[in-house]
């Protein structure tokens, strides 16, 4: 049951957001009693501190098996963007600015993860199409991972890109090109104008 609770609410907050999303709300969706909720979890902090964590580990594990894959490496972040966009799910919730503004901590300790897991994954992504000849051979590697999180982190602010005038699908593909036309060469380009292309 406890499994079942968890699944439910990160599908709930993620649709709704976690401010939204009320225990009794989790409790009339799932048919159960908020009693029985209260038995897995303490308390809402506690249910949506495990939610976080949960979406990241999952998110986590989908992007490690994309890395297995091997693809060259402007197709792989294209690949984890889709990826992510897919399970992130409902931009109108904006549960990532509900989960800054109620939850800061938890918000804080998700940020620091993800830091730790995007710059090792960007850093690898980097050195290998430096190799390839498809990313600029001078680049500062430590630079465009930490940039490049950077970015991610900034188009989520609506104080910056507020949702009436940026839809985040848009940003995320915005964002990921401008990241890469600075740092391909021209062999780069050329796989990076057909992705785009076929994506159209």
């Amino acid at each position: 049951m406890r499994e079942k609770i968890l699944y439910k609410a990160t599908d709930m907050f993620l649709t709704f957001g976690f401010k939204s999303v009320t225990m009794d709300d989790l409790a009339n969706e799932m048919g159960i009693s908020k009693k029985t909720i209260y038995s897995h979890f303490e308390n809402k902090t506690k249910l949506v501190e495990e939610s976080t964590m949960h979406m990241f580990w999952f998110i986590s594990n989908g992007i490690d098996e994309i890395i297995a894959l091997s693809k060259n490496p402007i197709e792989e972040l294209y690949e984890i963007k889709k990826f992510v966009m897919l399970h992130l799910k409902n931009e109108k919730s904006s549960p990532q600015y509900q989960l800054q503004k109620y939850y800061p901590h938890i918000h804080e300790t998700l940020k620091k993860k993800n830091f730790e897991v995007m710059q090792e994954c960007v850093v690898e992504n980097v050195k290998r199409g430096m190799e390839m000849g498809i990313y600029r051979e001078n680049l500062n590697v430590g630079f465009i991972a930490r940039i490049y999180f950077s970015g991610v982190h900034s188009i989520k602010d609506q104080g910056l890109f507020p949702l009436q005038l940026f839809s985040i699908t848009e940003l995320m593909d915005d964002y990921l090109e401008y990241h890469l036309r600075g740092i391909t060469t021209v062999k780069g380009r050329e796989i990076l104008n057909s992705i785009i292309n076929s994506n159209k």
